[in-house]
C-alpha cells in the first residue's frame, strides 16, 4: 500500500518567469494587439463580406471547361518551369554547398562568402526575383524558370551544406590518411555519405517550386499564374475555379510523386 503518512503536494506545472521573461512576454502581448489594430483585422467585416462571398462562389459552380486545353497547356509550362528551375538549381547549389561547409572549404573567405550569397538568396522572396528577371529578360516563362533557380540556390544550397556537414567523418579521414586529394574525398566520401540528405532536399525543393511556378505567373513570368489572373480580372469565376482545381491536381500529384520516390531512394 502507498505511504500516506507524508503529506503530498501538486507538482509545479508552471515555473515563475523573472523580470526579463515576463517583460518580454507583455511586450510580445501588446505588440500582438498593436497588430491587429494596425492590420484593421475586423470580423464584422469579414460577416459583412459574407454575402459576397456567396456570390462568387455561385459564380464559380460549376466550373467551366470552355478553355481547358490552354488551361492545361499552361498547367504543363507551369510544371516544366518547376521541373528545369530545380534541376539547374540543383546542380548549381552542389558546389556552392561543398564551398559553404567549413570542413570542406579550402578558405573561411570563400567559406563565408559562400554562406552570405545563399542566405541572399533564400531571404529574397521568389516573387521578387520573378519581377527582377521580367525586368531583365521579359516575360515569359524564362523569368520563372531563372527566379526557380535562383530560389533554389539558396534553399537547396543550405540543406546540401547541413546534409554534407553531418556526414560521417571517419570515411572522409580514411581517405585522406591514403593520401587522396580534396575533390577525391568530396565525391568518394562526402557525396555518397550525405546522398539520402540530398535526395530529400532535392524532392521537397521541386514541391515548392511548383507551388511557386503558379504564383510567379502572376507578375508575368509565364505559366498558370497568367491564366488565373485574366481569369479573375474578368470576373470569370468559372474559369477560375477550374484553373484553382487544375493546379490542386498538379500540387497533389507531385507530393504523391515525391514523397513515393523519397521511400523507394531513402
Amino acid at each position: 500500500m502507498p505511504d500516506t503518512s507524508q503529506p503530498t503536494t501538486a507538482p509545479v506545472r508552471f515555473a515563475r518567469p523573472g523580470a526579463i521573461p515576463f517583460a518580454i512576454g507583455v511586450a510580445a502581448i501588446a505588440f500582438l494587439i498593436s497588430s491587429l489594430q494596425a492590420t484593421e483585422v475586423s470580423l464584422g467585416e469579414l460577416a459583412r463580406g459574407g454575402p459576397q462571398a456567396l456570390r462568387i462562389l455561385g459564380e464559380m459552380v460549376p466550373p467551366s471547361l470552355d478553355r481547358l486545353g490552354p488551361v492545361c497547356v499552361s498547367l504543363l509550362q507551369t510544371f516544366q518551369m518547376a521541373v528545369a528551375g530545380t534541376a539547374i538549381g540543383c546542380a548549381l547549389s552542389l558546389p556552392l554547398a561543398v564551398l559553404a561547409t567549413r570542413h570542406l572549404c579550402p578558405h573561411p573567405i570563400v567559406y563565408h562568402a559562400s554562406r552570405i550569397l545563399i542566405a541572399v538568396c533564400r531571404t529574397v522572396p521568389d516573387l521578387v526575383w520573378a519581377l527582377l528577371f521580367v525586368a531583365i529578360v521579359g516575360l515569359g516563362p524564362f523569368a520563372g524558370v531563372l527566379a526557380i533557380v535562383v530560389d533554389k540556390i539558396g534553399f537547396c544550397g543550405r540543406f546540401f551544406a547541413e546534409a554534407m556537414e553531418e556526414a560521417d567523418r571517419r570515411p572522409q579521414e580514411a581517405l585522406r590518411a591514403l593520401g587522396a586529394t580534396r575533390p577525391a574525398v568530396i565525391l568518394g566520401a562526402v557525396i555518397p555519405a550525405a546522398t539520402p540528405g540530398l535526395i530529400n532536399a532535392a524532392l521537397f525543393s521541386l514541391e515548392k517550386a511548383t507551388r511557386s511556378s503558379v504564383v510567379l505567373g502572376l507578375v508575368g513570368a509565364g505559366g498558370i499564374g497568367i491564366e488565373l489572373q485574366v481569369s479573375m480580372d474578368m470576373f470569370r469565376y468559372d474559369e477560375a475555379v477550374t484553373i484553382i482545381l487544375a493546379i490542386l491536381v498538379l500540387v497533389v500529384a507531385v507530393e504523391q510523386a515525391s514523397a513515393w520516390l523519397r521511400r523507394r531512394a531513402l
